[in-house]
């Protein structure tokens, strides 16, 4: 999944970008631990719990970073606080995502839910969710309240509508692009317009980080989609075919209905979401692998990485710009 450049230039730009965006996500961390103390102590626990379990902490980095692509001035601790505040928001949702799914473990650990229990979780996602606001309205302006607002009733509604497609073995491949553009790529863009709008620029900059950060969005969730079916189990910190197990229709799947047998297609439309063994999901990923399901998904994150890079043309040269370039390409070819 590696793109068109020699390996070496590729690892050596990652780790640059990986090493910036460190930089950042500590910052990010330390107000993120302050921010989830409570005078309650479950809420404290639930908080540092989920925080400890990792993350890449991408969309915070995605803001400050869209915040210095634009080569304008911007105020740091504004980006810091709205980074958390985005962190929050993320968080609240994989808290909220753990309890609907019942959920016990996430990146292989226990989740919250599974250790102090649905209502703790559910509460606490929702006093996540209360101070992300919060620091929206101390830190944010008109149009960036406008922008996150959208992006988290976007993220609810995407969810939602995957909640609704469960089960669904036919389930068209634009109604599941639909659902990535919202659930997903709608608070990349959202990300990204935010570090636009804190450094004051044109709305023509603004709208080419919206757009490079919906086709990163798009491009990090069918990868996500991937690593369900072919990932390293040890990287990933998931059990092998989620998505199969409980009828979610992702992309590698779409791509193999086509490719199936009546009699191929019966079995895995039997047992999509309805107690799949594992030596059967083991056949259904080969099936994938060697029908190009697995290549003619790694294409459709790579064209998403594309138009990504195409939005950033318009963008000076800056080292943000070539952060948030190389950071388009660890999306794509990211193991975890």
């Amino acid at each position: 999944m590696r793109p068109v450049e020699s390996q070496s230039q590729g690892d050596v730009r990652h780790t640059w970008a990986a090493d910036a965006v460190a930089r950042e996500v500590r910052l990010v961390e330390d107000l993120l631990r302050q921010t989830l103390c409570s005078q309650v102590s479950v809420v404290s626990e639930v908080g540092l719990h989920t925080l400890r379990a990792g993350g890449k902490r991408l969309r915070p980095a995605f803001l400050v970073l869209s915040a210095k692509a634009t080569g304008l001035p911007y105020d740091e601790p504004k980006a810091l606080g709205l980074g958390v505040c985005m962190e929050l928001i993320h968080m609240a949702t994989l808290i909220h995502d753990d309890v609907v799914d019942h959920a016990s473990t996430r990146r292989g650990r226990e989740t919250a839910n599974a250790i102090y229990g649905s209502a703790a979780g559910i509460l606490s996602g929702d006093i996540m969710l209360a101070k992300a606001m919060n620091l929206l309205s101390v830190h944010g302006r008109r149009e960036i309240t406008d922008v996150v607002a959208q992006a988290v009733i976007d993220m609810a509604e995407g969810e939602v509508s995957e909640m609704v497609a469960r089960g669904c073995f036919d389930l068209g491949i634009d109604e599941h692009l639909a659902i990535l553009r919202m659930k997903t790529a709608s608070f990349f863009k959202a990300c990204c317009e935010t570090g636009g709008w804190l450094a004051e620029a044109s709305p023509e900059t603004i709208a080419a980080l919206g757009a490079y950060g919906q086709n990163v969005g798009m491009a990090f969730q069918i990868v996500d989609d991937l690593l369900d079916y072919r990932g390293d189990q040890a990287k990933t910190g998931k059990p092998q075919a989620i998505d199969f197990r409980e009828g979610c229709a992702t992309l590698p799947l779409i791509f193999l209905r086509d490719e199936l047998s009546e009699g191929e297609r019966e079995v895995a439309k039997r047992k999509f979401g309805d107690g799949v063994t594992d030596d059967e999901l083991r056949m259904i990923c080969n099936w994938m692998e060697s029908r190009g399901c697995f290549a003619k998904t790694v294409a459709m994150a790579e064209n998403h990485r594309r138009h990504a890079l195409e939005a950033l043309s318009a963008l000076p040269a800056t080292p943000g710009r070539e952060i948030l370039e190389a950071l388009a390409e660890m999306v794509v070819v990211r193991e975890s």
